[in-house]
């Protein structure tokens, strides 16, 4: 079996005649978009909306593809320079399509009949949400060729600064065990049986940033800057409130939801003291053994394995997921190892040009990523749910990204706990889970915070490493509380993650998706295969709809602090179980 990904289906490679046509008709497709700009004033309102419609979904279908699969093949080599190359010219040409877009944006949006338009005409129903949020967010356009001078200037700035981060993590060499290894292999240690393994293998990796931190640094401050900047052009009050209009969420919702977590952050607390204790430590847990794993669970996955465990145990929840699961490991959708120039972490990109989806894992066979596998499959299932779809309706907002493939971990854990043989098992597996719970509330609330705090601090100063390591620091103190050795921290968390140097705020979107797939799965438990419709019907209308909107398909509201402490509270029960058990 070959454990790479395979993107020949895309295209056999840069020199493909295939490629090299698209990239001609890419630009082509901007020439066309910018003449029509031209003409909008002159054109029917109904022949212009049409012609605009089909030139972006074309613009789509053809960006989509040459940008995924440079993407992809930069993801896995960061050294590669052709994928650099090639990706920065792919969005070189892109970046010409922002000014006649935002024309096209500009002018819909004013048309007086606009929806009546859009009602006459069959294709165009299918983007009813899509134009009534072209209408709500057209007061943040900038005029004339500003938005396409803002697109290109982000190329040699937060884009290039979000570049440095990726290539300098993927390469960085770290010091371990009298060798020579990446980080993504080093922080996979993090799960190491060994306590000696994982104390050395967490202050090889924390010396390894030394090495990169100061670019890193820099990086960071300036992706920030030009965040702000562009959010006071634009007329946004914050980021924050860029992040949850271009999310389609209301403040409210996330008010609620980081209410609810405020007040269940004491229970995880607990849990970590807990844990602590159990590992021998005295004041709190040390940040080396937050992944410790505990209980007895010895078991290693080859990919092989994984493959069928996964098929067997979906089978039993949903025959079309458990079918598309058996063609990912089959038709090579999956590129599972760790590698020097490898990007760290997992990810699901969906490759629309095919219908299927690209999944990047470093595994390791620990039953973690196994999970880890699962989550990334029910992004790839969330893909396929909205494929019949429009072109141009394939985007779900950041909070919603993350429902099927939380709500697939919440699967498989409920069912290996299920069947957990005794104690010993049943503590590896819930504790797993805690591990992973715990993540999306207390890492993510301090991801959030640090995050917030370094748009407020960022107008006044330029924050250095050795500042950012303290707000980090204040961050997880606040966020883990009493059950975090304060000694014993993660001060360097702002290097590794890259959600920093990509979209703003790509945080309090994990803890909402953990959340709110917790909330849905607690109704399947109640309702069985009758659930299912309504399962793949919400995740359908993720992408032409607000997130309060999707969420009323399974009779959901999201700014009701009570369905977030319903789903806060299942974890409590693990938690309270946890501690019993210990």
């Amino acid at each position: 079996m070959d454990y790479t990904w395979n993107l020949d289906p895309i295209y056999k490679g840069f020199d493909d005649p295939a490629f090299n046509a698209d990239m001609g008709k890419l630009a082509d497709l901007v020439e066309q978009l910018a003449a029509l700009a031209e003409e909008l004033e002159t054109l029917d309102p109904a022949q212009g909306l049409r012609r605009g419609t089909d030139l972006l979904e074309e613009l789509e279908r053809t960006g989509s593809k040459l940008a995924e699969y440079a993407m992809l093949r930069q993801s896995v080599d960061a050294t590669d320079p052709e994928a650099g190359s090639r990706l920065g010219q792919i969005m070189q040409i892109f970046s010409q399509a922002a000014a006649p877009e935002a024309a096209f944006q500009s002018w819909t949006a004013k048309l007086p009949r606009l929806m009546d338009l859009v009602a006459a005409d069959e294709q165009l129903q299918e983007y009813d949400y899509r134009f009534r949020e072209m209408v709500r967010s057209s007061r943040y356009l900038l005029p004339g060729q500003c938005e396409q001078i803002m697109a290109r200037y982000a190329l040699s700035g937060s884009n290039a600064w979000s570049d440095l981060q990726q290539y300098l993590t993927s390469t960085v060499q770290v010091d371990y065990d009298g060798g020579v290894t990446t980080l993504s292999a080093i922080r996979n240690l993090a799960y190491d049986p060994d306590p000696a393994v994982r104390k050395a293998a967490y202050e090889a990796e924390i010396k390894s940033y030394e090495k990169i931190c100061d670019p890193v640094a820099f990086a960071l401050n300036s992706i920030k800057l030009e965040t702000l900047s562009a959010c006071q052009l634009r007329g946004y009050a914050s980021p924050l409130e860029r992040t949850l209009k271009k999310a389609h969420m209301e403040q409210a919702t996330l008010d609620a939801m980081l209410g609810a977590m405020d007040e269940y952050l004491p229970k995880f607390h607990q849990y970590l003291r807990a844990k602590a204790k159990a590992l021998g430590h005295d004041n709190g847990l040390p940040w080396y053994d937050l992944f410790a794993p505990m209980g007895r669970s010895s078991t290693k996955f080859t990919v092989e394995q994984a493959h069928q465990y996964l098929v067997d145990q979906f089978s039993g929840f949903d025959r079309e997921l458990a079918d598309m699961i058996d063609r990912a490991f089959r038709e090579r959708w999956i590129d599972f190892f760790p590698r020097s120039g490898k990007q760290g972490g997992a990810f699901c990109a969906g490759v629309e040009c095919l219908g299927q989806s690209r999944i990047l894992t470093n595994f390791d066979g620990s039953f973690s990523d196994l999970v880890t596998l699962a989550h990334e499959l029910g992004h790839a299932f969330h893909n396929q749910c909205i494929a019949s779809h429009r072109p141009l309706n394939h985007d779900y907002s950041m909070p919603l990204a993350e429902t099927a493939s939380t709500f697939n971990e919440c699967v498989v854990m409920a069912a290996a706990i299920g069947k957990a043989a005794d104690d010993q098992e049943r503590i590896a597996l819930i504790e797993s889970q805690l591990q992973d719970a715990t993540q999306i509330i207390c890492d993510i609330y301090a991801r959030y915070r640090f995050e917030s705090a370094v748009f407020r601090d960022r107008p006044e100063r330029f924050m250095d490493a050795k500042a950012l390591c303290a707000m980090m620091d204040q961050a997880q103190a606040e966020c883990y509380g009493d059950g975090l050795d304060p000694q014993c921290r993660h001060s360097y968390m702002w290097v590794c993650k890259s959600h920093y140097y990509g979209p703003t705020f790509y945080n309090f979107p994990y803890a909402f998706g953990g959340l709110f797939a917790r909330g849905l799965y607690a109704q399947y438990e109640k309702e069985g295969a009758a659930f299912l419709p309504k399962y793949k019907k919400l995740l359908y209308t993720t992408t032409v709809a607000s997130a309060e909107g999707t969420a009323l398909v399974a009779g959901i509201d999201l700014t009701d602090k009570d369905f977030w402490r319903g789903a806060l509270d299942t974890i409590a029960r693990q938690i309270d179980l946890l501690c019993g058990l210990l």
